[in-house]
């Protein structure tokens, strides 16, 4: 008997199973064999919200969740948002290494070189009502982009799966600007393709009847580093909409899209504005402890804290916070910052807070810096969504290349009726 497997009794039939072991699992298919007679289906798994299977193996993002470790392709996420630009990171989630200078500056041109788009988006923007959520339009939008790349159909061919990829980073900000100016009643800005990535974005975003826009250095370096914070996370609920919809082998617009959709939920990527909204009903410093106990009761929920994987502090909430500071000082102090402080260190120091493992994440400072930029709360969920777009592409290709992965379809245990008969309505 290997070391390597795991032996299951069934005490159903007395019979006893050897199931291999790799990577510390077992298959569930492994499962199906034990049966209490030949017409019987077999054993499933049976795992609501997916809180214990894996679905596929990876080899972008590895999280420790009880230490607090997030690594893209190997490299400490606290190391590439201090050094790191966003398409440098981009670059590595896709390819799987760091840019050379030479194929950073051929990446950074095939991205520039695709910002612009159809005119004909523009009036599908402007068709949405006035006072639409920024995140529905670039959901809608996205998914129409795939009307105008009938090559992005073509699966098979890994150059034209590259010139998607290149073209969905390039037009995300596009369109997430179009959306902003757009619910602002604005006059939409071209991209200027001579700032950086994130330069550009601020440029399509904040530009008025200047001639040339000049992005606040430390304000694009922020923004840079948000998206570097927010490019992948593993297994989440919008990259398993990414990658369940593409197992389709739909075009990867319509995959983004349905990612996009997932991400626009307040459990998701809608935390950041709950957050937001959350400290601005606390209102002061002195109303925390109030909330805290109505919190602990069931009443309120405590936005930004707790997450599915970490039960340790969110690596990337450490890099945030210390962003926020930075951020305030140019742009000048959130007054919900203290707010936040107080309300993080009561929650860090009480034990049914600290026995539940509820460390601030990513999504409880990231609003207050985006606020402090001048961004409306309902624009934070799509510049998440910017930010995560090289990760669910660089998921999404590894998914479609992968030999074992079909297209996605989960079992379920039924236990509704049994056969039942129609009867007439009018004898009902």
């Amino acid at each position: 008997m290997s070391k390597d497997s795991l032996t299951i009794k069934d005490n159903r039939t007395g019979e006893s199973y050897e199931l291999p072991i790799t990577h510390g699992t077992i298959r569930a298919m492994d499962l199906r064999q034990i049966k209490t007679s030949e017409d019987d289906f077999g054993m499933m798994s049976y795992d609501p919200a997916y809180k214990n299977t894996a679905s596929t193996t990876s080899r972008i993002t590895f999280i420790d969740g009880d230490k607090g470790i997030l690594r893209y392709r190997g490299y400490p996420i606290e190391e590439l948002a201090e050094h790191a630009t966003f398409l440098e990171v981009a670059y590595l989630l896709l390819t799987g290494e760091l840019p050379t200078t030479p194929a950073l500056d051929v990446f950074e041109h095939q991205i520039t070189h695709h910002t612009m788009v159809h005119e004909n988006i523009r009036e599908f923007v402007d068709a949405f009502r006035y006072d639409a959520h920024p995140m529905g339009t670039l959901c809608s939008t996205v998914a129409a982009l795939s009307t105008f790349y009938p090559d992005a159909k073509d699966l098979s061919n890994p150059e034209l799966r590259r010139l998607q990829m290149h073209r969905i980073i390039a037009k995300m900000p596009t369109i997430a600007a179009y959306a902003y100016r757009h619910r602002r009643g604005l006059p939409y800005v071209y991209p200027d393709n001579d700032l950086s990535y994130a330069g550009n974005f601020l440029n399509m975003l904040f530009k008025m009847m200047e001639q040339t826009y000049t992005p606040n250095p430390i304000i694009e370096r922020a923004l840079d580093v948000l998206l570097i914070l927010h490019a992948d996370h593993e297994q989440n609920c919008s990259t398993s909409a990414m990658r369940a919809v593409g197992s389709s082998h739909v075009d990867p617009y319509s995959a983004l899209s349905a990612a996009c959709a997932a991400l626009y939920g307040p459990l998701h990527g809608g935390a950041n504005e709950a957050v937001v909204r959350m400290l601005t009903e606390i209102g002061s410093v002195a109303a925390i402890p109030e909330f805290v106990k109505r919190a602990k009761g069931g009443e309120e929920r405590l936005m930004g804290f707790g997450h599915r994987v970490y039960k340790n502090y969110d690596p990337r909430a450490k890099v945030i916070k210390k962003l926020a500071y930075e951020v305030f000082e140019e742009m000048g102090k959130n007054p919900l910052i203290d707010i936040a402080v107080e309300l993080e260190r009561i929650a860090l120091e009480d034990p049914y807070f600290v026995e539940r493992k509820l460390y601030p994440n990513v999504d409880f400072y990231s609003g207050l810096i985006y606020e402090s930029m001048g961004l409306p709360v309902d624009l934070f969920p799509v510049l998440f969504a910017i930010g995560r777009t090289p990760g669910w592409l660089a998921q999404w290709e590894e998914m479609l290349t992968d030999p074992e992965q079909k297209i996605a379809r989960p079992r379920q245990v039924y236990l509704g009726e049994g056969e039942r008969h129609y009867i007439p309505i009018s004898e009902r």
